[in-house]
């Protein structure tokens, strides 16, 4: 959408926003640094990155509050479990929603009058129009130019990347997100050994829950883990393997509908306003505990 706007096929936006969890791949960082040089800039449109912390941090600082991410869950009793996804409304959309706030002037917890509005382009190409929703506040109104204006599907868009030079566009997510498939596993693994050790480390600290719960006693009644097969990072079966096998090492999930999503990945990416990790195993409470 950004590159629409700044080539004057879509309407010029006066911002674009990247929300930083603090833990994306380096690679992401390193595009994002290209689109604003190559694209952004000559077109004249500010790209605002906001934050809300570093995610991969805060977990593990017992005196930061944290907002749960969607960990798979080991309960005592074998059954399998997950925590409480918190972490896309706490590190993507409320530093986008503060951003907006200020840009109109009515920082919180000032009151925003009636009528004052931004319009926020999501971009929801036609494969996913039913994630399509309007936003959940009075200040923003969605609107989704790649149905709407292109009535482009996943593969235009990556077509028109292409023309531009962007084909390599890399997937933006948290370098350690649970909704990883293993292709997304393995790709970590087999080009960046550092980030590779960064979630491997991280999924061990997390055994037990987040670092907040358990300094004020509200500790994981089994373990946690990044990976669906409930086993350390490091050894979890991300490598190809055959049908049979997968069914044997992989339980319940065995080789119906859920094996592209195994090997893929829930989401083509986290966005703030259609994350598909929303489909993903329910939360077991309130709290991100396992009960």
């Amino acid at each position: 959408m950004l590159a629409l706007s700044a080539e004057g096929i879509l309407p010029k936006v006066d911002y674009a926003v990247f929300a930083d969890t603090g833990w994306e791949p380096a690679a992401v960082y390193k595009h994002l640094d290209r689109l604003e040089r190559e694209i952004a800039k000559p077109a004249g449109i500010p790209i605002l990155r906001v934050s809300s912390g570093n995610i991969r941090k805060d977990a593990l600082d017992p005196d930061h509050r944290f907002a749960s991410m969607p960990l798979y869950i080991l309960n005592k009793d074998g059954r399998p479990g997950m925590t409480r996804r918190q972490c896309t409304g706490e590190y993507k959309i409320k530093p986008i929603k503060k951003k907006v706030r200020e840009i109109l002037g009515y920082p919180y917890p000032v009151r925003i009058p009636k009528g004052v509005f931004v319009e926020q382009w999501v971009g929801i190409s036609t494969d996913e129009f039913h994630r399509a929703k309007d936003a959940d506040v009075q200040y923003m109104r969605n609107r989704h130019p790649l149905i709407v204006d292109m009535d482009w599907s996943r593969t235009d868009c990556v077509r028109y990347l292409t023309t531009l030079g962007l084909a390599d566009t890399p997937k933006s997510s948290c370098l350690g997100c649970p909704f990883h498939g293993n292709a997304q596993w393995r790709h970590i693994r087999d080009t960046s050994p550092s980030e590779w050790d960064n979630v491997v480390e991280f999924d061990a600290a997390i055994r037990k829950g987040n670092a907040r719960a358990n300094a004020t006693g509200n500790r994981l009644l089994g373990q946690a883990f990044l990976h669906r097969s409930r086993v350390p990072l490091g050894e979890a079966p991300i490598d190809h393997v055959t049908a049979a096998e997968w069914a044997q090492r992989q339980g319940e999930l065995g080789t119906g509908p859920d094996a592209d999503e195994l090997e893929q990945g829930v989401a083509d990416g986290c966005s703030p306003w259609a994350c598909r990790g929303t489909d993903a195993e329910p939360a077991q409470d309130d709290y991100g505990l396992a009960s």
